[in-house]
């Protein structure tokens, strides 16, 4: 947020999501009994069924990462769709495909996430109920898990976690968000206590662009009153001189030096004597004020807050 909008309080790890120590600790303890290839040790050091056991299980873990995947994610593993029974590399992969403007209208759709059945490992070509480690070959087909979303993902710069009250993963670190339960979303902890809540403020369409923002891969700022909107959307309103929310009209940055140029037009550019006595009713977009005042064709200013993002009423 410089206002922008990022994800949870850190919480503890939720249980679907597992990471790469308890991984290698349970291949460890699968391969323990099996006929490894030595690890390096020191010279006349014993040999170590345990460190064979380790060694074999990072190797097998860690073939083909970052090797595989997609413009979306790093992983060795495919998914099926429960909905069309084709395998893409990855949902948005799928929803790409299925909402192409060449695809009949009556037959495009998304991926229910939470339905994945069946993955397909990468390396070996197994196709396999949805887990982390391949049945077959060992491998690990994703560092970051989760079991909810049926997500993997080899990179994890991305800070990626689950959020219970979103029931999605999100990114950027759970230290670094608070999940908000009347907005219904993950905001920066640097909002934690200063956010005005919307409820459901993610839960709709862009209000440009009409992108579903909860679930956006852009990013998504909250404005001063609370609604929410795609970062590069804002800046191109921006652009073409619009700095009021889409939704309720509330400016959404500091104009205080915008209403002192118009009150200087506004005294440079004195009103013919017929209009001297024209009082306007307005409402202030701003506060919400109600007031009566007199009319000017440059602007009407709020006597409350002294905004001119002001709308007449009657008059």
């Amino acid at each position: 947020m410089d206002l922008i909008m990022e994800p949870s309080i850190a919480k503890k790890q939720s249980s679907h999501c597992l990471e790469p120590d308890s991984l290698q600790h349970a291949v460890a303890q699968e391969t323990s009994t099996q006929t490894v290839q030595s690890c390096p040790r020191k010279i006349g050091e014993e040999p170590s069924s345990t460190e064979d056991a380790s060694y074999l299980a990072n190797q097998l873990l860690d073939r083909g990462c970052m090797e595989y995947g997609c413009q979306h994610y790093r992983r060795r593993c495919q998914i099926r769709g429960p909905c069309c029974n084709e395998i893409f590399d990855c949902r948005h992969c799928h929803n790409e495909a299925k909402n192409n403007i060449n695809v009949d209208k009556t037959k495009r759709h998304d991926i229910p996430r939470d339905q994945v059945r069946q993955v397909i490992c990468s390396l070996c070509g197994t196709e396999q109920e949805v887990r982390q480690v391949c049945v077959n070959c060992g491998v690990c087909m994703g560092k970051y898990f989760c079991e909810v979303c049926k997500l993997f993902d080899d990179d994890m710069s991305k800070g990626q976690y689950h959020c219970d009250g979103c029931g999605i993963c999100r990114i950027g670190g759970r230290e670094n968000f608070f999940h908000c339960y009347k907005c219904r979303c993950c905001y920066s902890v640097v909002l934690k206590n200063s956010h005005p809540c919307v409820e459901g403020a993610m839960h709709h369409d862009c209000p440009v662009c009409f992108e579903y923002l909860f679930e956006s891969r852009n990013d998504v700022i909250v404005m001063p009153c609370g609604h929410t909107i795609h970062k590069d959307c804002l800046k191109e309103m921006q652009e073409h001189s619009q700095y009021a929310c889409p939704l309720c009209l509330k400016s959404v940055c500091d104009m205080s030096k915008v209403w002192e140029k118009l009150d200087i037009e506004i005294a440079a550019t004195p009103m013919p004597e017929s209009y001297h006595s024209k009082m306007v009713l307005i409402l202030c977009n701003d506060c919400g004020a109600n007031s009566r005042v007199q009319f000017h064709i440059v602007g009407q200013k709020c006597p409350n807050c002294k905004s001119y993002n002001t709308r007449q009423t009657r008059g």
